[in-house]
C-alpha cells in the first residue's frame, strides 16, 4: 500500500530539524515521514498532505504560545505523532490540533499530551478522530481545556480514543457525528452536547468523570450500548438531558452514578416523548431501551418534568431511591412504565408469563424532605430516616407522594 502511494507522491524522510520549511516545499498529495526525533511546532499546513511519524517517536514540539498543528486545508492526514507543548490562552483555544473550515481531515493514532486543548475541530466537517490518546496539562479540570472539541463541525467520526484528564469532549451545534468505542476517566464531562442533534454516541467506556452524557438543549440523539461509571460527585449523572427531546437511549448500564438518569424538562417540545424500552417499536419517539440502571444513589432523577416519558423493560438493581422527583408540581404520572425489573418488587407471578401479578408503585414518603431540602441530605440514609419512611408507610402524616406506577413489573432481570 505504501509503495502505491509513493508512487503517485514525494515522501520525504527527515531528521529532527524544522518541520515547517518540509511541509512548505512538498507538494499537495506529498507523504512527509518523520524520524525519530523532536520538531519545532507551532505549523501550519495549508495543503493537502500527510505527515506520519509511524511509531510517535517523532516528537513535535509547541513554543507552549499557540497551537501545535494548524490545519487549513482538505484531505490532511496526521498520524502516529507525539504532540506536545501547546499554549495557555483559552480565548485562542490553544490546541495540539486546530482543525478549522476543511473537509476530510485524518487524526489518527497520534499520542497528544501537555496541551491546554487537544483537538479542536471548527467548522469542519467528515474529519475522523481515531485511536488517539488526548490529555491536558496539569491545571485543575475547570481551567484545563477540552480533549476533543467540535463547533459548527458535522459528519464527523470520532473513533476508539482515549481522553483523559481534560475538562471535557464536547460538542456545540454540531450534528451527524458518530461516536464510537472512545474511552475516558478523569474528566468533568465525559460527553457534552449543547444545541446538536442527530449524533450517535455508542460502545463508549467512561470512568471516573463527574458527569457521563450531558444532552442540552439537544434533540434527536441516540445513546446505545455505552458504559458509565462512578460519576458520582455532587453533581455527578450517569445520562443527563436538559430541555432535549426525541432520543433513544438504548442498552447502556449506568451504574455506581450519583444519578443514573437525569431528566431536567425532558422531554421539551409538545407532542415529545422519552422512550425507555427494551424493543423499539416505530413511532416511539425518545427511546432509553434495555438499560441496567444498577447501584447509584439515585436511578432517575426528574427535575421541572412536564411531558411524557416511556420507561419499558429496564433494569432497576441495587440503587438507593429508584426515582426522585426534586421539583413541586411535576407531572410524573404523565410517565409510562412497563416491563421493567425492581429489584424491591415483593409480588408473585401466578400465571408464569414472567410478569408480576399487581403492579409496582413506589411512593415518596419522608424521602421528601431531603428531596426538596437539600441541608436535610446530611441524613440520608440514617436509621432517622429510615424509621420516618418506616412510620410514613404505616400512618401516613401527609399524602404520600406516586412517583411511578408499573402494571406489568418484569419478574427476572
Amino acid at each position: 500500500m505504501k509503495l502505491f502511494f509513493l508512487a503517485f507522491s514525494l515522501a520525504l524522510i527527515l531528521g529532527a530539524g524544522e518541520l515547517q520549511d518540509a511541509i512548505d516545499s512538498a507538494k499537495a498529495g506529498d507523504i512527509i515521514e518523520l524520524a525519530a526525533g523532536e520538531y519545532h511546532g507551532n505549523v501550519l499546513i495549508d495543503k493537502p498532505l500527510t505527515i506520519d511519524g509511524l511509531d510517535r517517536s517523532a516528537v513535535i514540539i509547541g513554543d507552549r504560545n499557540a497551537t501545535v498543528i494548524r490545519v487549513r486545508a482538505s484531505h490532511v492526514t496526521i498520524k502516529n505523532l507525539t504532540i506536545q507543548n501547546g499554549g495557555f490562552e483559552h480565548l485562542s483555544e490553544d490546541a495540539g490540533i486546530n482543525v478549522s473550515d476543511v473537509n476530510g481531515a485524518i487524526i489518527k493514532n497520534n499520542l497528544i499530551k501537555d496541551v491546554l486543548y487537544g483537538v479542536v475541530l471548527s467548522k469542519a466537517n467528515d474529519v475522523t478522530i481515531e485511536g488517539n490518546e488526548i490529555s491536558s496539562n496539569t491545571y485543575r479540570t475547570s481551567f484545563k481545556g477540552d480533549g476533543i472539541k467540535l463547533w459548527y463541525s458535522n459528519a464527523n467520526k470520532i473513533l476508539n480514543n482515549d481522553v483523559h484528564n481534560v475538562r471535557d469532549t464536547v460538542f456545540y451545534f454540531s450534528n451527524g457525528n458518530l461516536v464510537a468505542g472512545n474511552k475516558g476517566h478523569s474528566c468533568r464531562y465525559s460527553l457534552h452536547f449543547m444545541n446538536s442533534g442527530h449524533n450517535v454516541v455508542e460502545d463508549n467506556y467512561y470512568d471516573g468523570n463527574s458527569v457521563g452524557l450531558f444532552f442540552m438543549f439537544s434533540s434527536d440523539n441516540i445513546a446505545r450500548r455505552n458504559v458509565v461509571r462512578n460519576a458520582d460527585g455532587a453533581y455527578g449523572v450517569g445520562i443527563g438531558m436538559k430541555d432535549s427531546s426525541n432520543f433513544r437511549v438504548t442498552d447502556n448500564k449506568v451504574v455506581y452514578n450519583a444519578r443514573g438518569f437525569y431528566l431536567d424538562q425532558s422531554p421539551y417540545q409538545p407532542g415529545s416523548t422519552n422512550v425507555f424500552e427494551r424493543n423499539y417499536q416505530p413511532g416511539s419517539l425518545n427511546v432509553f431501551e434495555n438499560n441496567d440502571i444498577e447501584y447509584n444513589s439515585i436511578g432517575v432523577q426528574f427535575h421541572a418534568t412536564q411531558l411524557k416519558s416511556i420507561f419499558k423493560d429496564n433494569k432497576f438493581k441495587g440503587n438507593m431511591e429508584i426515582v426522585l422527583n426534586d421539583t413541586p408540581q411535576s407531572k410524573l404520572l404523565e410517565n409510562e412504565w412497563s416491563g421493567n425489573y425492581f429489584d424491591d418488587y415483593d409480588g408473585f407471578d401466578r400465571d408464569g408469563d414472567g410478569y408480576g401479578d399487581v403492579s409496582y408503585s413506589s411512593y415518596a414518603y419522608a424521602d421528601r424532605l431531603w428531596a426538596h431540602k437539600p441541608s436535610v441530605r446530611f441524613f440520608y440514609g440514617s436509621s432517622g430516616i429510615a424509621l420516618l419512611n418506616f412510620i410514613s408507610k404505616l400512618a401516613p402524616f401527609s399524602e404520600p407522594e406516586l412517583l411511578l406506577k408499573d402494571p406489568k413489573p418484569r419478574m427476572k432481570q
